[in-house]
């Protein structure tokens, strides 16, 4: 069938784009991000620079995208600003040297506040398709993230058709957006497998600058197997709620789980899977990686609600091959859905994030390294932590071969609050943190979580002040990070 719409180089798609437009940009992790666009942005940023002129754009996505993005357009200085979430080197070097203007952002709230113009004007939408009808109908590839706010309120859209994907991805796609205030409903979500929008994003024709035909898989590489730390970790977090699970406190048919991106992510996934006393589970997440489709192939994982299929290459073949498998057990969303406080809150997720660090009290660092330089951004971890029936926090005990204290007496940078942290878990074990004190909560996790090694200058800390209803110094509160820039190494911060 001939599409109505004028076919485009990316180099002539990217011809259109000017220098302090903003770029809407569907991307979700490396998934479904339109890379060919990207690139000749890129190349183009490069032409105009070297001929004296300026060229930078502004830069919504959904949340991380990969190294053709981000990347290509970090090296060629080509962006102003960013937002909401990213995790590419090149892209966080230029944060953290003040080259590029970040600014995060809870992911669920991101649609909402381009819809209502927080963000300023978007110029162009630019996503990635397996699928385009003459209607505008746009059928989306591995992702979902924000595109359709971005295709309603852009000036005009760009899509990269992509073969790559499968035109049979058609159906995959849940596309809903709600009524903004003061006219929002309730979002018809009762079950992680509710469905209750269209599997394709409709928009005007005519808004439809043009398309470009790539052949560019997802750029996602697979984690490395899980090493014995992260398997420990995986395996505290799977104790710990099946514990739950015999207590009572937890329905003995479970509860949907969010988890996050990583090996310690995929570990503590695989561990659940395998352990005898969880039941087969649902899924409600931003992201399913490598992980969940295993044990979907093996009946553990009965079905996932998420934005993106972050699947490895050799497991999206996996996906692309048995998509009358995996169609059924799978839903794509867009973020402020997937992300949403009210769906989360009613289905009673349990949510496990990973933290940078966490302080004796329960306070949690996800996106800064020693309070300054940006690591990748809040994401959607804040979404589910402050909402989930029971929100969990890893991290090793340690980095940088036993150098790192991940447990410090206060957090450099504090992305969620003790009251929304429910427990804390490390290789050394768990720290329930439900219904205790400031200096209960101390004690808990220095006991269960800290590294043996950091305990007795942890517990120093605490006896530090005799008096308040936390035991905090503020003169000693950041000893363990000055000692760490001092001497490049936490022992001996408090003596």
């Amino acid at each position: 069938m001939s599409l109505p719409f004028p076919k485009l180089t990316a180099a002539e798609a990217a011809s259109l784009i000017n220098h302090g437009e903003v770029l809407g940009i569907n991307a979700f992790t490396a998934a479904g991000a339109p890379k060919a666009i990207a690139r000749a942005i890129a190349a183009r940023a490069r032409e105009e620079h070297a001929a004296g002129r300026p060229f930078k754009v502004g830069m919504i996505t959904g949340a991380s995208t990969g190294p053709s993005l981000d990347g290509e357009l970090a090296k060629a200085d080509a962006v102003s600003f960013r937002t909401p979430f990213q995790s590419d080197p090149d892209m966080r070097r230029a944060i953290n040297d003040g080259k590029v203007q970040f600014f995060d952002m809870h992911l669920s709230v991101l649609q909402q506040a381009m819809r209502y113009g927080h963000l300023g004007k978007v110029n162009w939408a630019i996503v990635e398709a397996c699928d385009v009808g003459p209607d505008g109908s746009i059928t989306l590839t591995s992702s979902v993230g924000a595109a359709p706010t971005q295709c309603r309120v852009a000036d005009k859209i760009l899509i990269e058709l992509s073969s790559a994907h499968p035109k049979a991805l058609h159906g995959f796609h849940d596309i809903y957006e709600p009524a903004d205030p003061p006219h929002r409903r309730e979002i018809p979500i009762y079950r992680p497998s509710d469905r209750i929008g269209s599997p394709v994003i409709k928009v005007p024709p005519s808004k439809i600058a043009g398309i470009v035909e790539s052949n560019i898989g997802d750029e996602i590489n697979g984690f490395p197997p899980p090493g014995a730390e992260a398997q420990r970790i995986g395996e505290n977090v799977a104790n710990f709620l099946a514990s739950e699970i015999r207590r009572g406190t937890l329905p003995a048919s479970f509860l949907p789980i969010q988890s996050g991106v990583g090996d310690t992510a995929n570990a503590v996934i695989g561990a659940m899977g395998e352990h005898p006393d969880i039941p087969p589970f649902e899924m409600y997440s931003e992201v399913l990686q490598d992980s969940v489709f295993n044990l979907m192939l093996k009946g553990k994982v009965k079905f996932g609600s998420s934005v993106a299929l972050t699947a490895s290459a050799e497991m999206r073949k996996q996906i692309y091959g048995n998509l009358d498998f995996f169609r059924p057990r799978i839903v794509l969303r867009p973020q402020e859905i997937t992300n949403h406080p009210e769906v989360i809150r009613r289905l009673g997720v349990i949510s496990i994030n990973t933290a940078i660090e966490a302080d004796i009290f329960g306070n949690i660092n996800s996106t800064h390294v020693l309070g300054k330089d940006l690591m990748n951004g809040i994401g959607g971890s804040g979404d589910f932590t402050r909402n989930a029936f029971l929100s969990i926090f890893t991290c090793p005990s340690t980095a940088k071969n036993g150098k790192i204290s991940t447990i410090v007496p206060l957090v450099s940078h504090m992305d969620h609050s003790e009251h929304s942290v429910a427990a804390v878990v490390t290789e050394q074990g768990v720290a329930d943190l439900r219904g205790t004190s400031p200096n209960e909560r101390a004690r808990k996790i220095i006991e269960n979580c800290a590294h043996p090694d950091f305990r007795e200058p942890l517990l120093r800390y605490c006896a530090a002040t005799k008096k308040g209803h936390t035991p905090q110094s503020l003169g000693k509160a950041f000893a363990f990070h000055q000692r760490f820039m001092e001497t490049g190494d936490m022992h001996g911060a408090i003596e």
